[in-house]
């Protein structure tokens, strides 16, 4: 039954549950509190926790009722900001922003002068506040009252003997005394006649002198000796004169906290200090002009890195932020933004300026882009590749197209930045895509830029679009107007000259290398010069390795048994030596004596192809050599041309019949055969197309052009047509001239075959020049 009583009572106690875990505890002298670092349970937020155990002090237990009560009702900025409190019979929980004790960093000294003074600025103002609109004294300003937020800004606790002193009943007169190391603040006033005086005596009169003292510690390690207080130990000349009033023995002649403040923020004062004015005009940033909005940043370049950077990332950074975002900021701003973000963890940056980025990315402002891409080392690293894949480079590519030259110029920078950062699909496609387009762009510095930015990502790209793109675009830039736009693609020639077999070494890039020889521009000449080194002695080290020659050896036996002879001569070395013979046969088989070969008794008909329109010649005709007749090549002129079958490079294939997922990239990089941006004009040179001449051979061409005429003629009237030829036996058949010309005389055939050529000439000219080949038509564009 006991035990039941006990278990009733102790959840009775309990009371109301607390939404905080209790954390680390945090030393914290000359209190009634015990303070503990804290998360809220609900978003693990962090918190202190003040405690005060109602059995253990039930003396002091009225100055903590009256902490609790003017936390509640007491709210200003300067003042610890409470979050919840909770009361029960046996404790007092006071949750809090997480604080930590003024006295830590005072004892290392780890406080500038310019934080101290900023510091005791913002206790001034928050007392100021007090005294003047809340008519009430604190009663125990001192450094263990004092506390830092996470920001790094001072916040004044301690609030156990703060009274309003419209209050007959005030703690401060009745329960002073309790409070741990009252005695050694109190004023003079107060140590000689009470804590009653207070209300004989100006409201601020008590706080101005404990005041006084918190300068003296702060300045001098924490430490308080009542014999040396009044000296100026350590404390800056300006604040001297002030400080000395705030220590005035009589309480009506004391410089208040209001007064103080005012002398310190004068022109020139004490007060005036970069940081402090940072402070407090950063809070309305976004609404300041231009003028005050650049008179304010110039602060920021006088801030010195010694100030407290928790208020920059706390306080600083997300004013400027939202300045830089919706207040017109602008890039210089966002280059502060960038100064305080380098001081960031990777978490605190991830959480604060990586959605910030992200959205300013999207941004079509042209001066945030160029400074985003300026920015974009130093903040590469805080930026996942996911991040940088999915969310800010397809916003960045809206850069290769813009229409500034310099937000093109600068994303071309940024792709050396962001190349670690992006998977290979999108290297090998979408990327090199738009530099493509810039690799054709009409600014010959951006030419430029994109030859060295291929270059230095050529080894971050798939082996086989490698050399598809660096061969193509290398070698056009060889012939770019543009000096160093042909300097530097020698240079990242030089630079990935182990990036390319030897077979393209040989056939396309020592090519493309051998005009900057001659280059007009020195550098270029040097350069070349230098490249042409690397590459050529690369291949000549590669032809070390290759056999003396693929042909079989000379003692392979062939079929019969005998053993071919090869007639390379072995001590022939000139130049007009024989390559090889084409006897194979040994000398003991050539016997007998040299005589005419005989000629068969073939008719010359069918050994000499001949035109279908001409029939075969006499039996009895004396043979004409076995050469093929000038209309047989006339003929071949006239047939549809086989198309010439080329050899295909690897070059060709990429232009050609890629795969089909590369085959944009393909189409981008295949233009650059063009040369449309740098190839000058050529006037092409016109020949006008010379009929072949066939020597009177029959032209079954010009039969069906001059049949075509003849039939458009009117017929002669009967009686003035021309007499019937007698066939004529002279080396052409009788045949084939009636075939040919129609009804004409026999002293006239030669005449009427000269009419009738000029008129073939006449009604369509063909010519008969030899097409050339695709192979040799433009031979350098295989390797753009």
């Amino acid at each position: 039954m006991d035990f039941l009583k006990s278990a009733v009572a102790s959840a009775i106690s309990k009371g109301p549950p607390f939404p905080y875990a209790f954390g680390d505890r945090v030393d914290l002298e000359q209190s009634i509190w015990t303070l503990h670092n804290g998360t809220k349970r609900e978003d693990a937020s962090n918190c202190s926790i003040f405690s005060f155990d109602i059995t253990a002090n039930k003396s002091r237990l009225p100055l903590a009722k009256n902490a609790v009560r003017k936390l509640r009702t007491l709210r200003h900025p300067g003042i610890v900001k409470v979050l919840d409190t909770v009361e029960t019979e046996t404790y007092i929980y006071i949750a809090t922003e997480r604080v930590t004790p003024l006295a830590w960093h005072v004892r290392r000294k780890s406080l500038s002068v310019e934080t101290t003074k900023w510091g005791l600025s913002m206790i001034a103002t928050t007392l100021r506040f007090i005294h003047d609109e809340a008519s009430s004294v604190h009663g125990a300003i001192r450094v263990s009252s004092i506390f830092t937020s996470e920001s790094g800004e001072w916040r004044l606790g301690g609030l156990d003997l703060l009274s309003s002193m419209k209050e007959d009943d005030a703690v401060i007169h009745t329960y002073a005394g309790l409070l741990p190391g009252v005695n050694i603040y109190a004023p003079p006033e107060i140590s000689k006649t009470g804590w009653d005086t207070i209300k004989r005596n100006p409201v601020a009169a008590t706080d101005s002198y404990n005041f006084g003292l918190l300068i003296y510690e702060v300045y001098n390690g924490g430490t308080i000796n009542t014999d040396r207080i009044g000296q100026t130990t350590n404390i800056p000349p300006s604040i001297h004169q002030s400080y000395k009033r705030l220590l005035n023995t009589n309480p009506k002649a004391r410089l208040t906290v209001s007064h103080f403040l005012e002398q310190g923020r004068r022109s020139g004062g004490f007060f005036e200090t970069p940081l402090i004015r940072l402070s407090e005009g950063v809070e309305n940033l976004g609404l300041k002009s231009d003028n005050e909005r650049a008179e304010l940043l110039s602060e920021l370049d006088d801030v010195s890195d010694d100030f407290p950077e928790e208020f920059f990332k706390m306080k600083i950074l997300p004013e400027l932020l939202k300045s830089v975002e919706f207040g017109g900021g602008g890039p210089k701003v966002f280059g502060f933004v960038m100064k305080i973000g380098s001081k960031l963890s990777d978490d605190e940056y991830e959480s604060t300026l990586n959605p910030v980025i992200i959205r300013l990315f999207a941004s079509p402002d042209r001066q945030i882009r160029v400074c985003l891409l300026d920015n974009l080392p130093r903040m590469i690293d805080h930026l996942s590749q996911k991040t940088v894949t999915d969310k800010i480079f397809p916003q960045l590519v809206t850069g290769f197209t813009d229409v500034a030259p310099v937000v093109r110029e600068q994303t071309v920078k940024s792709i050396l930045t962001i190349i670690t950062k992006l998977s290979d699909r999108t290297i090998n496609g979408e990327l090199l895509k738009y530099l493509a387009k810039t690799s054709n762009d009409e600014q010959p510095g951006i030419r430029t830029n994109t030859t060295i930015c291929l270059g230095k990502i050529a080894r971050s790209m798939g082996a086989n679009t490698r050399q598809k793109v660096l061969i193509a675009a290398f070698t056009r830039s060889l012939r770019d107007p543009f000096i160093h736009a042909r300097n530097a693609a020698l240079q990242a020639l030089a630079a990935t000259s182990d990036l390319f077999p030897e077979e393209d070494c040989a056939s396309k890039l020592l090519p493309g290398i051998c005009p900057s020889l001659v280059d007009k521009e020195k550098i270029v000449r040097d350069q070349a010069n230098r490249t042409f080194d690397i590459y050529l002695s690369r291949i000549r080290k590669y032809g070390t390795t290759l056999p003396e020659t693929i042909l079989p050896p000379p003692n392979t036996a062939t079929a019969n048994g005998t053993t071919p002879r090869m007639g390379t001569p072995q001590t022939d070395t000139s130049w007009a030596g024989w390559a090889i013979s084409s006897f194979t046969n040994k000398i003991s088989t050539a016997s007998g004596d040299i005589e005419a070969k005989p000629i068969p008794s073939v008719s010359h008909a069918a050994q000499e192809p001949r035109s279908s329109s001409a029939p075969p010649k006499p039996s009895t005709e004396s043979a004409r050599p076995s050469t093929s007749s000038e209309s047989n090549l006339h003929r071949k002129a006239l047939s549809k041309p086989v198309p010439p079958t080329l050899m295909r490079t690897t070059t060709d294939q990429f232009f050609g019949d890629a795969q089909a997922e590369d085959d944009e990239l393909d189409e981008a990089w295949g233009e650059m055969g063009e040369d449309s941006f740098f190839d000058s004009p050529t006037t092409p040179v016109i020949t006008s197309p010379t009929p072949f001449d066939d020597g009177g051979e029959p032209d079954f061409a010009g039969w069906l052009s001059a049949q075509a005429q003849a039939k458009s003629k009117a017929p002669l009237p009967k009686g003035l047509s021309k007499p019937k030829p007698s066939p004529s036996v002279n080396g052409r058949p009788a045949a084939a001239k009636g075939a040919s010309t129609g009804s004409v005389g026999a002293g006239a055939g030669p005449k009427k075959l000269a009419a009738t050529k000029s008129i073939v000439s006449k009604a369509k000219v063909i010519d008969t020049k030899p097409k050339e080949s695709a192979a040799d038509d433009d031979w350098g564009d295989a390797w753009d």
